[in-house]
């Protein structure tokens, strides 16, 4: 019997992909798209191929499906979607926090509840489109995540909550390539999405309107407060903290001699501080829901490579075990714009040590 395997079908050029080559590779391939959150088709309108909006993303999948005469399934997550990922985001942001919903909608639907769904149709493994990929190491008997074979598209990032059990049991088959050989075989196996634009935006909120996604679910959550610099001193008002992010410019209305930047952002007061950007700069920052895959812990401080945002460089850091799932992280160099809520990642080479949620700047 053959290895039976399902590849989470997004309707996309990666996944589409993926899915061709584990059929090429002699698995059992089932198809399978995640039907998550419903957006509007007046939402996508033109720019439908550009987002994953949910019926665009199925009836992609179905065409790449019949293409690859695989079958293909659609699966109800909305519930869990709802529950762990959008009602996560709109709870961060209300808190003055910047959510990565990509980071959680991994560890919560792709990586758990599509793991529970393809073990109740007899599958040994799941598969995606991401550029990552898995190694074995025999002698500590773990299984360690690293970058994909194109740096440029590494998703490795996103992916730092797997748990051992989980990566025994995914399968990253376009991780060894890059963008443009995976271009290439669509193209030569004559796949429907062969040219369809990459995703840019948030599935849920496809017009990127974050603010007024929260705002239109929790209306409690735009309460005006003051803008204020360091020294406490008001220097006008804003609509809601849902409207800011560290590092942000724009949107604050008031007049200055120079550059103002959101600095901080203090839920309890409902206060925007803002400065210039040299004081975006700190060295230090402290992360909780640590999760180690390569490593079974830190048993003492490591210098390591660390990431705070997706787009960011990797830059040379100390991470210090603290009490509990906690980590201090200090830096080389000072990082700019270090966001409560988004992720730092730790790098050994190309080997995703661990990673968790930022807490908040310390230094």
């Amino acid at each position: 019997m053959k290895t039976k395997v399902v590849a989470a079908m997004s309707g996309g050029v990666d996944s589409s992909v993926a899915a061709y080559l584990l059929k090429e590779q002699g698995y059992e391939v089932l198809g399978l798209t995640m039907d998550l959150y419903d957006v509007h088709r007046l939402k996508c309108g033109d720019a439908g191929t550009k987002s994953c909006c949910g019926w665009k993303a199925k009836e992609d999948a179905n065409r790449v499906a019949v293409a690859l005469r695989i079958p293909h399934y659609v699966v109800d997550f909305r519930r869990e979607f709802e529950e762990s990922v959008v009602a996560d985001f709109c709870g961060e942001y209300a808190q003055g926090r910047t959510p990565n919903p990509c980071v959680r909608c991994n560890e919560h639907i792709k990586f758990r509840a599509l793991l529970e769904r393809a073990h109740r149709l007899g599958a040994d493994f799941i598969a995606t489109g991401h550029y990552a990929r898995i190694t074995h190491d025999k002698t500590s008997g773990r299984y360690c995540l690293r970058k994909g074979a194109d740096r440029a598209k590494d998703q490795s990032y996103f992916l730092y909550t797997l748990t051992q059990g989980q990566l025994a049991r995914t399968l990253f088959p376009v991780g060894d390539l890059t963008k443009e050989d995976v271009r290439r075989i669509a193209r030569e196996q004559g796949l429907p999405v062969a040219e369809k634009p990459e995703s840019q935006e948030i599935c849920f909120v496809p017009d990127n309107d974050y603010a007024g996604f929260v705002a239109g679910r929790s209306p409690d959550a735009v309460q005006p407060g003051p803008i204020l610099d360091r020294q406490g001193r008001v220097l006008g008002r804003h609509a809601g903290i849902i409207h800011f992010t560290i590092g942000q410019r724009k949107g604050m209305g008031i007049a200055a001699p120079r550059p103002l930047y959101v600095l901080d952002i203090d839920p309890v007061r409902r206060a925007v501080i803002v400065g210039p950007n040299e004081e975006l700069y700190r060295r230090s920052l402290v992360a909780g829901s640590v999760n180690y895959i390569c490593r079974d812990g830190l048993k003492e401080s490591m210098l390591l490579k660390a990431k705070i945002r997706y787009k960011h460089a990797e830059a040379e850091a100390l991470v210090i075990p603290e009490e509990g799932d906690k980590v201090r992280v200090d830096f080389a160099k000072p990082q700019r714009a270090i966001t409560p809520g988004q992720s730092v990642v730790f790098y050994e080479d190309d080997a995703v040590v661990g990673g968790g949620i930022i807490h908040g700047a310390v230094s």
